[in-house]
């Protein structure tokens, strides 16, 4: 009797991330050294101007670890999530509508509008079966991808305002995207081998001092 072999965990379909960059001012130029195609294993994926960044902007205004993307597998699931991390201790990223600070972390949905350093970023997610790696699309705008509130945008918290609108009155927050998703706590993620075998999710919170609790 003739058995087809069982494909190996490796040819398993990969989660893709597609991902759209658009810059207002330096245009492709600020991108020219993203690679069209990035295939990552489970650990951080790691974007900034620094020699260790998997993905390096050479952008004034970006810090070296500006921020990571982060997969990981939710108890139950049998499929990679993703999450997005700041952190950089002075730069703003949005994500969502929502603002993180330095070492905060959200989940991303299937479509997800991030802003950083001038950078906008639109991200879809594709879901695979591998558990070992996923791959990553890169594409260039030529047009805007979010269109925020206001038409400037700071990267220093001072200059971030704090006024809330009136109850009721239908207005984002200043500085907001209009998109919001996921929870405001912070959470890490590093993959765990499960008693059964497979590889499951532990969240841990962090401390204001940035301590993992």
């Amino acid at each position: 009797m003739f058995h087809l072999p069982r494909p190996s965990s490796m040819e398993k379909p990969f989660t893709v991330l597609r991902v759209s960059l658009y810059h207002p001012t330096l245009g492709p130029s600020a991108f020219a050294n993203v690679p069209p195609r990035l295939q990552h294993d489970t650990s951080p994926l790691l974007l900034g101007r620094g020699q260790d960044s998997h993905l390096r902007l050479q952008l004034p205004r970006l810090s070296r670890r500006h921020l990571s993307l982060e997969p990981y597998l939710e108890k139950g699931s049998a499929l990679l999530a993703f999450g997005l991390k700041a952190l950089s201790r002075k730069g703003c990223v949005w994500v969502n509508g929502l603002t993180l600070r330095y070492l905060e972390q959200v989940p991303l949905s299937t479509v997800n509008r991030v802003s950083f350093s001038g950078i906008q970023m639109l991200l879809c997610v594709e879901e695979g079966t591998s558990l070992e790696a996923f791959l990553c699309y890169f594409h260039v705008s030529p047009s805007p991808l979010i269109y925020r509130p206001e038409a400037e945008e700071t990267d220093e918290w001072e200059g971030i305002s704090q006024e809330q609108p009136p109850p009721g009155s239908g207005q984002q927050t200043p500085g907001c995207l209009g998109f919001l998703h996921g929870p405001s706590q912070t959470w890490d993620s590093p993959l765990q081998p499960s008693p059964g075998g497979g590889t499951e999710i532990q969240l841990q919170r962090e401390s204001p001092d940035g301590e993992l609790c």
